[in-house]
């Protein structure tokens, strides 16, 4: 079983608190990546990456001087989005960092397929960004079905924590012998279920947590999740949809 999760674009360095235990394992097309990058002028990243100069600034900078090699910090403690705060990994215990190391994949436009451990520097790049890097017409054609493969396998289940636009890099190659479940946090508003973002995002990085510390290893054990006001709904479900509603919203 594995689980997909997207990354955040705000990004540290910690080369202190917790080891990196591999590399990437598309570097190759990373390589590609940051050489179309830094072709590229300020002006071009600025309207590619849609943020203030001060951001734009800062990654900018980053870009001329970006090793792939040294100086790099896990995956897993390096993204600060919400997801990851809720997830807490920097206080993991020994065997609850084992099993995301083992389940949990982070989907990088940059990096493709991300192992919790896996050594990274911090860059600003989404997956739904028009980037014609080596002849393809954008990330998607370029990373084709290597998510796909990269999270496929063994017994063929993924659970779906990730957004739309990762998901999808998965989702257009599922095959009937998948079992793909996707999950999904929301709040019971006119008889219809809506996701808020920042709720949804907080739900993930908890619904990780949950997994890593009950070890869970059959999609059935999801249903005990509890956290954030959440519970699983059965009536609202599907084999396909996981649904869990947020209780003191309910109306």
């Amino acid at each position: 079983m594995k689980i997909i999760l997207s990354p955040a674009k705000k990004m540290n360095t910690d080369t202190d608190s917790l080891n990196c235990a591999g590399m990437p394992e598309y570097l190759e097309q990373t390589e590609r990546i940051l050489e179309w990058m830094q072709s590229r002028s300020y002006g071009e990243l600025k309207e590619m990456w849609g943020c203030s100069d001060k951001i734009a600034e800062q990654n900018f900078n980053r870009l001329t001087r970006m090793k792939l090699y040294a100086g790099l910090t896990p995956a897993i403690l390096s993204y600060e989005g919400i997801a990851f705060q809720y997830m807490a990994p920097a206080v993991f215990e020994e065997e609850q960092l084992r099993y995301v190391q083992e389940h949990l994949r982070i989907l990088s436009a940059f990096y493709g397929v991300l192992r919790p451990l896996d050594g990274v520097t911090p860059y600003r790049l989404e997956m739904q960004t028009k980037a014609a890097v080596c002849g393809y017409k954008d990330l998607y054609a370029l990373w084709g079905r290597r998510l796909y493969d990269s999270v496929r396998k063994e017994d063929g289940v993924i659970i779906n924590l990730a957004s739309r636009e990762y998901s999808r890099c998965v989702e257009q190659y599922l095959t009937d012998k998948d079992t793909y479940i996707t999950c999904i946090f929301g709040e019971l508003s006119g008889g219809r279920i809506v996701q808020k973002g920042t709720y949804a995002k907080m739900a993930r990085g908890e619904m990780v947590r949950f997994m890593a510390e009950y070890a869970i290893e059959d999609p059935a054990g999801l249903k005990a999740f509890d956290r954030l006001q959440y519970v699983y709904r059965e009536e609202l479900s599907s084999e396909k949809e996981y649904v869990f509603v947020r209780q003191n919203r309910e109306k």
